[in-house]
């Protein structure tokens, strides 16, 4: 999920100065000109070292592991996140970075956010499914930036960071997600709330009934 625009391509410089020997059409005649010209077992080497290589290296492809959906995702973040670090200014090295700059990330990102947060003064403020369409701001939701810190906290540490200044995990940090949780709860009149699991109904307990044991028989009773 990349929020920043990705830097400009390198422009061709048309300007004048350039030969006309250094056109696409006269490179590729002279390209074809030079392996028509090429001999026979130099062109079957080529060909075949080329096959080899296209070999080995689908094989490689097919015995790297394929990523998961949540350690793609970790990487995007993380290089969105150092790209934004690159583009600041000053620019800011990972070593440099603090949970001000993590802040100032993710309020930067709400400009690309899609989530309807209602101002108090909108007659909708507090309603889950509003009726109709209101001048409200969109922003992050607190679930997309809660996930997001999580992943740039591994990335951080799995970057060679230390835990222990890990500006993703910073007390400031928390304190900003907890903010956006409640205000966009009651902006939107969603709970974020973690439903308590309900307990099963303890089974029903059968009382045995207690039966006396059995009376002896009377003395000198008859036997049969």
């Amino acid at each position: 999920m990349d929020f920043l625009p990705n830097p400009e391509s390198p422009r061709s410089n048309n300007s004048g100065g350039s030969s006309p020997n250094c056109s696409p059409k006269n490179l590729v005649s002279v390209a074809s000109l030079s392996s028509a010209a090429a001999p026979a077992g130099v062109a079957s080497s080529s060909s075949s070292s080329s096959s080899s290589s296209s070999t080995s290296s689908a094989a490689a492809g097919a015995a790297a592991p394929s990523l998961s959906r949540y350690e793609s995702q970790k990487r995007r973040d993380w290089n969105t996140f150092g790209q934004y670090l690159r583009n600041h200014r000053p620019p800011l090295s990972l070593s440099q970075c603090s949970s001000a700059h993590v802040l100032e990330f993710l309020r930067y990102l709400d400009q690309f956010g899609k989530t309807k947060i209602h101002s108090h003064v909108c007659p909708f403020f507090g309603h889950p499914n509003p009726p109709a369409p209101c001048p409200c701001p969109l922003r992050q939701a607190w679930g997309s930036l809660d996930a997001l810190i999580g992943r740039l906290r591994a990335a951080y540490e799995e970057n060679g960071g230390r835990p222990e200044t890990n500006p993703f995990g910073a007390r400031a940090v928390r304190l900003f997600l907890r903010e956006v949780r409640d205000v966009q709860s009651k902006a939107r009149g969603i709970s974020y709330e973690k439903k308590k699991r309900k307990k099963p109904p303890p089974l029903p307990h059968h009382h045995h009934q207690h039966q006396d044991p059995p009376l002896p028989p009377p003395p000198g009773a008859a036997t049969a």
